[in-house]
């Protein structure tokens, strides 16, 4: 079954809006699915495609976007039993046969799709993606959560999750979320799932306050505070909260060169830095630091597909709230809404909703 009519939101020349676009025809190889998209979310890694110079693997006209949530309404011979179902598409699609995915580092797969990167994403109505790995979403839903919402998982939800399962968090420990908007609002309520104490750094106070309804034990605003102030307050938490024996887990959020500068300086003995967010730009630090406080630093590119519905079910039981961190825009806004982005005018993660 093909689908026609289909479109979406092409980036065909950087630095330039997006562009409205019919897609040709769509139809699904074997092993591949068509979904009807409900909702898309808009990450910063579509401005770094649009604005700021990161090259997309596929060559332009190129739909952005990877936080896809929707229907399936066509597959391919091999992946009938898609059909109809509700389904969140995961950020990295790995292909399941390399040595990396054999080794079980899917995440690192050469072979992998990334919808908006590899082929087009979800910034359209429909959007054709390999079936391997998808995540497969209940027909009837909590109350207060929908298909559209359940869209940032792909990525906004299930990345830091991934970052905290690979630091091994665990109950009584504390994590230091540095940025407390797009992803770190969800890290944030995850360190508060398994029981840790959740301190949450910013500039923003509206994503502080909203933070602290929503798990984090203490805020700190980095703009009211240097360098110096902000590593003592961190230590002085640590100190009288932390479960004995334990080392202190600090996770980059903001994505900003100013946010990793912040996160690096709080290392301390034995502490675990993950490194969650993206800039393009290059910051300077000092990497002895690492040895000095025998300390460790990580990274993860997105999240394994087998982890998805571990994710999924800290949302649908309701230990991961999704409405407040998240504001809904129609698909035709999204030009606008990705130079929003990019500015920095929105406090809350966007979901685009085809009409």
């Amino acid at each position: 079954m093909a689908i026609q009519g289909a479109y979406g939101y092409q980036l065909s020349t950087v630095g330039k809006p997006l562009d409205l676009a019919e897609l040709p025809k769509l139809e699904p190889e074997e092993n591949e699915v068509i979904v009807k998209v409900a909702g898309c979310g808009v990450c910063h890694t579509d401005v770094g495609f649009a604005a700021e110079g990161v090259a997309t693997r596929h060559a332009l006209p190129l739909v952005l976007g990877h936080e896809i949530a929707g229907h399936v309404v066509a597959a391919g011979d091999k992946a009938r039993q898609w059909m109809g179902q509700a389904v969140i598409v995961p950020a990295v699609i790995a292909c399941g046969e390399c040595p990396a995915c054999k080794a079980g580092r899917s995440t690192t797969c050469r072979r992998q799709f990334m919808p908006g990167n590899d082929g087009d994403g979800g910034f359209a109505t429909h959007v054709r993606v390999p079936a391997r790995g998808l995540c497969r979403v209940p027909d009837k839903l909590p109350a207060g959560v929908s298909l559209e919402a359940l869209s940032v998982v792909a990525d906004a939800v299930s990345t830091p999750y991934e970052a905290i399962r690979r630091s091994g968090l665990k109950a009584g420990e504390v994590a230091v979320i540095v940025g407390a908007g797009g992803i770190g609002s969800f890290a944030v309520q995850i360190a508060a799932a398994v029981g840790a104490q959740a301190v949450a750094v910013d500039i923003d106070m509206e994503r502080l306050e909203l933070a602290q309804q929503y798990g984090a034990s203490l805020v700190l605003n980095a703009d009211r505070s240097d360098e110096k102030q902000l590593r003592s307050s961190v230590r002085n938490f640590f100190s009288e909260q932390a479960a004995s024996g334990s080392t202190l887990k600090i996770f980059e959020m903001s994505g900003t060169a100013a946010g990793q500068v912040t996160a690096f300086s709080l290392l301390d003995f034995g502490a675990y830095l993950a490194v969650v967010g993206f800039t393009p730009k290059k910051v300077e630090v000092r990497l002895s630091n690492l040895m000095a406080f025998d300390a460790t630093a990580s990274g993860n590119w997105g999240c394994p597909a087998e982890q998805y519905p571990a994710a999924l079910d800290l949302v649908l039981s309701g230990k991961i709230k999704i409405e407040p961190f998240i504001e809904r825009h129609s698909l035709t806004e999204t030009p606008e809404v990705l130079a929003g982005v990019a500015r920095h005018a929105f406090r809350r993660r966007v979901v685009l909703v085809p009409n």
